[in-house]
């Protein structure tokens, strides 16, 4: 299997986040982050913005329990654009979801300030979707993504990918 290298484009600062294990996501009236593996094959951070070493000197020891690593530094200021995919397992059988939700959040441990949330109603097939937003971006304001659903049951998110594109400010 091939690896790639990201290519390098002057002024532009990227990190690109992918997760295939399947996150269980509780039927709950809140949102929850969805996490991200540090140095997964899929996934680039060249310019260090998703890093175990939180900047209070922690470290996430377990990127799949810990709500800390499903967090996107940016590594500057400027015009961000963020990206989402994410794929839900179907809904359970009788009173299953009707609704699936998903957000970026600047902030999400701190005062959160959401931004391009979404609702929406399951579609036949799988429950695939994709979503771009634009926002200014500082270092010292971290940024997730969320989710959510109203199953009676646990749903599992069963791929995600959460990318942050920096262009430099004029």
């Amino acid at each position: 299997m091939a690896t790639h290298e990201p290519l390098a484009i002057p002024g532009v600062q990227v990190c690109s986040l992918k997760v295939e294990t399947p996150q269980l996501i509780e039927p709950a009236a809140t949102y929850q982050t969805v996490r991200f593996p540090y140095g997964a094959a899929e996934s680039s951070d060249r310019f260090n913005m998703h890093q175990a070493l939180q900047p209070d000197g922690t470290t996430v020891t377990d990127w799949a329990t810990d709500d800390r690593s499903g967090l996107i530094r940016p590594s500057r200021a400027g015009w961000g654009q963020l990206y989402a995919m994410i794929q839900w397992e179907p809904a359970s059988g009788t009173n299953g979801y009707t609704e699936l939700r998903d957000q970026f959040v600047r902030n999400p441990f701190g005062v959160a300030d959401t931004t391009a949330t979404e609702h929406r109603a399951p579609t036949p097939g799988m429950q695939c979707y994709v979503k771009g937003h634009g926002i200014f971006v500082s270092p010292d304001v971290p940024l997730a993504l969320r989710v959510m659903h109203n199953d009676n049951a646990p749903r599992r998110v069963t791929l995600a990918e959460f990318k942050l594109v920096i262009h430099e400010a004029a």
